[in-house]
């Protein structure tokens, strides 16, 4: 068997993702590309392991563990990007980067008590006080 047909159409295929993954800004179009590319990946696995003549299979082996992995990203993935429009209205990445910050999931942050300046009667170091961190408390999730 010649490897040099589908090992170019497995390098043209993963370059092709890579260009997707990193030029594109809305989630599933990323997501769609990182699984293009593991498809590219699993077509290097079969045809090295067919012009090899493996006796275990093992190319075929890896690929069956590549899909089964790649599957749990996809509904992972999944469940990040609708949880991500669903408090954001978009699923564009650009505005998945202020996740962390306040507000951003819809979290309250709850003001510290005392003076502000860690002396007075409700300071950190004061035993019988409550603490002064912020607290997150998450949204309701109505359905």
């Amino acid at each position: 068997m010649q490897a040099i047909y589908p090992l170019t159409l497995a390098a043209i295929l993963f370059a092709v993702c890579v260009y997707g993954a990193l030029a594109r800004r809305n989630a599933v179009a990323v997501l769609m590309a990182i699984e293009l590319l593991l498809n590219a990946v699993n077509l290097n696995l079969v045809t090295f392991s067919s012009l090899l003549r493996d006796q275990y299979g093992m190319g075929q082996v890896f690929t069956i563990f590549l899909i089964t992995v790649a599957a749990a990203e996809t509904g992972l993935g999944l469940a990040i990007v609708l949880l991500l429009y669903r408090n954001r209205g978009t699923a564009a990445i650009d505005d998945a980067r202020e996740l962390g910050e306040d507000g951003a999931l819809g979290l309250k942050r709850v003001p510290p008590q005392g003076d502000g300046d860690g002396t007075g009667a409700n300071a950190d170091t004061n035993a019988d006080s409550a603490p002064t961190t912020a607290a997150r408390t998450p949204k309701a999730v109505t359905k």
